[in-house]
């Protein structure tokens, strides 16, 4: 089981349940952007907080954005979305 896998099975360990629509959009954006893991799982976690719920236009935006300006690790993703005041 590779990180993302552990992160959705966490996830719903947890007690929240992505539909099936949204697991695909996850690995749709993973393979459309070729970002590592980390980055997939921060892009996951900032869309979850941000819009209440998983959101599949908001998460491949995210990892779009992510792409362009080069963000590589989850680190780098937080930092992203806290110096441009998205979520406070």
């Amino acid at each position: 089981m590779d990180r993302l896998e552990q992160f959705i099975a966490t996830l719903k360990s947890k007690g929240f349940q992505l539909q099936e629509d949204a697991i695909g959009f996850i690995y749709f954006g993973k393979h459309f952007t070729n970002a590592p893991d980390d980055v997939i799982i921060a892009a996951i976690e900032l869309t979850l907080k941000a819009q209440k719920s998983f959101d599949g236009s908001f998460y491949i935006s995210l990892l779009e954005t992510f792409t362009v300006q080069k963000v590589l690790t989850r680190d780098a993703a937080l930092q992203f979305f806290k110096d441009r005041e998205i979520l406070i």
